[in-house]
């Protein structure tokens, strides 16, 4: 689709870097966040850990063949396929299959029924929007009084899952499939925070909620939680596949965006419009100026502009059409001395990068301006 349109050449995400944080289907989202031009900073801020030989994956396994659920709900399809997997490395699968086969089960979203359908089974329902929500309200609609319910655990507890079916009461039996660790490499995850906290990041996705635990928890333990949630709340748009994801983030404050269809391809759409909306766009020497993360759309074209120039336009587009002093451009230099001659030379090369030096003024012995359009200075001089 995109590559059919001729105007702009570019995507809807140029100029733009987005942090990914999955670790599992993270090729596929990049590729669609890349796709529409973002650059993208991937750093896994997990990893799944398989408990086939997990002692507690296999007594639950035990339990539930000896005393069978009403009630099976299936939450992830790879959690699904990897527990019956287990029980045939213990020579169970044939029993579990056989007590699964004459219970209900409850799909969360398509791809756990075609895991489900996949063993030779056949859900009982499955909810339109993928939400464990939805499962939830459906079962205590239903009512669970007296039911054994059996939820194949995805990583971490259902946050209010399992305590609103027991308050129904219900007999919750947990299987924990696999468990969601910390990553071996924390480089990654290092840098991502890093970025996060300097800004080179526009906006940050998580696609489960032990994600966005995980990221907070590590920026917790090296001390840039403040500066993290503080980055989060203004000028990183922190972007989530769905409500439960939101949970960690929401917890501390933060509020999210998120798609109405919990899926990637629309995640990935909604940053497309979010992102650009966010965007300071003003009118510069006869040309629409466009600011966005790391280039600058100078009448739909797009320019690639160096860190250094970035800070030096954020730093003039805050005050349009007014002079900004040396000094003050200087110290919005990241990594910075006292020597204004970084700010002459950074100004060189924002500059040249924009393609167009009319656009920004020098000022002689005071500094540097926008040249706004005169029709719109009133405007903004009052902003």
């Amino acid at each position: 689709m995109y590559e059919e349109e001729r105007r702009p050449d570019h995507g809807p995400l140029a100029g733009f870097t987005v942090g990914v944080t999955a670790a599992r289907r993270a090729d596929e989202l990049g590729a669609l966040l890349q796709r529409r031009g973002a650059a993208v900073l991937h750093a896994p801020a997990l990893r799944i850990v398989p408990l086939a030989d997990d002692s507690e994956l296999l007594a639950a396994t035990k339990d539930i063949i000896q005393q069978a659920p009403d009630i099976v709900v299936a939450t992830t399809a790879i959690g699904f396929r990897g527990w019956v997997e287990a029980a045939d490395g213990w020579g169970l699968g044939e029993d579990l299959l056989s007590r699964l086969g004459g219970v209900r089960i409850l799909a969360r979203g398509p791809k756990v029924k075609g895991a489900v359908r996949a063993a030779g089974l056949t859900e009982d329902w499955s909810p339109s929007s993928e939400s464990m929500a939805e499962v939830l309200d459906r079962l205590l609609e239903e009512g669970v009084e007296g039911q054994r319910v059996a939820i194949q655990l995805h990583g971490e507890p259902l946050p209010g899952f399992v305590e609103a079916l027991r308050a129904g009461g219900a007999e919750v039996v947990g299987v924990p499939v696999y468990r969601w660790m910390p990553p071996e490499d924390l480089g990654p995850v290092d840098r991502l925070l890093d970025a996060t906290v300097s800004r080179g990041l526009d906006a940050i996705t998580f696609t489960s909620a032990p994600a966005a635990a995980s990221l907070l928890s590590r920026a917790e333990e090296r001390g840039l939680l403040p500066e993290v949630l503080g980055a989060l709340s203004h000028d990183v748009l922190p972007a989530c596949v769905g409500p439960v994801t939101a949970l960690p983030l929401q917890s501390r404050g933060i509020d999210t965006i998120q798609p109405e269809r919990f899926r990637l391809g629309p995640l990935v759409q909604l940053l497309c419009q979010e992102l650009p909306a966010r965007a300071r766009a003003l009118p510069v020497a006869g040309h629409r100026v466009e600011i966005r993360g790391h280039a600058v759309l100078v009448d739909g074209e797009l320019k690639p502009v160096p860190p250094a120039g970035m800070s030096l336009l954020r730093a003039l587009s805050r005050r349009p059409g007014w002079v900004v002093a040396r000094a003050e451009l200087l110290r919005a230099l990241p990594g910075s001395g006292r020597d204004e001659h970084a700010v002459e030379t950074a100004m060189a090369r924002l500059r040249t990068a924009l393609g167009t030096p009319k656009l920004i003024q020098t000022v002689v012995k005071r500094g540097y301006r926008l040249a706004l359009d005169p029709a719109t200075e009133t405007k903004y001089a009052d902003a």
